[in-house]
């Protein structure tokens, strides 16, 4: 039986970039039911409210794609009830330490150095490509979980928009999702009550400078050119999309099959 879902999106206090990725369209003409799989960012600045209606979800598995540093940064996820919880660390969109330490502290002439003549989306596209090429055991666990038992579902990240969105759009890929649906859920992130929140040390109106957000937006931007460039690592790698899940994720035609039921009306 379909789960019943508010019309309205709920709007949650200390959870960015929640959405149900229900109702997509597939290929064949099927769509992805509603209330099976959610995509977030963090639940560490969950309120009381906010994680009584995470918990009305039903959820199964909460999937954690931060590392060490983000949870260290940001705390980690509020306890939900009966949910099991997994860290599956990915590298970081924009990976490196040193690189995010320079993103909270720099000044603008450091930040230009290292964003500014399309260095930020360049380090954005080469951090998709290399989760797609490098990440594969983890979202092999991934779908073999969803295909197994772990629905509800919920995958976040930091922000909900580059890790989690690729492990989303993997899964929708593996499914048989259109591919502009994907790539126009993934865009949902730009919206402004979604957005990860930039912080940055200092409270002088300097420190979030007109130039400065701007050097800072291939960062925190969902582009449909850095999804595009994930998509291109599939085909030029491994030759399609069959190919992708069979030999680099280790699905059978039978986890795929269940991943439809599971996942589909």
């Amino acid at each position: 039986m379909t789960q019943e879902i508010p019309s309205t999106e709920p709007q949650l206090t200390g959870v960015r970039n929640f959405r149900d990725v229900g109702g997509l369209p597939t290929v064949d003409g099927r769509r992805v039911r509603h209330g099976v799989l959610f995509r977030s960012g963090h639940l560490a600045h969950a309120t009381a409210e906010d994680a009584a209606f995470l918990a009305s979800l039903g959820l199964h598995t909460v999937f954690d794609f931060r590392n060490a540093a983000d949870q260290k940064l940001e705390g980690p996820d509020v306890a939900l009830p009966g949910v099991r919880n997994v860290n599956l660390p990915l590298s970081d969109p924009a990976d490196g330490a040193e690189f995010w330490k320079m993103v909270r502290d720099g000044d603008l002439d450091q930040l230009r150095a290292i964003l500014a003549d399309g260095q930020g989306a360049d380090r954005m596209i080469t951090s998709y490509r290399t989760i797609i090429k490098e990440r594969t055991p983890e979202h092999s666990q991934v779908l073999r979980a969803l295909a197994e038992d772990s629905v509800p579902a919920l995958m976040h990240c930091a922000a909900g928009k580059d890790r989690a969105g690729l492990s989303v759009a993997v899964t929708l890929l593996a499914v048989g999702v259109e591919r502009d649906a994907i790539v126009e859920d993934y865009l949902k992130s730009n919206a402004k009550h979604r957005r990860y929140k930039v912080r940055r040390s200092g409270s002088s109106p300097d420190a979030y400078s007109p130039e400065v957000m701007e050097l800072l937006s291939p960062l925190f931007d969902a582009r449909a050119e850095y999804l595009a460039a994930a998509f291109d690592t599939v085909e030029e790698t491994w030759g399609g999309v069959d190919a992708y899940l069979e030999q680099g994720l280790g699905l059978t035609p039978a986890h795929r099959e269940r991943l439809r039921e599971h996942l589909l009306d």
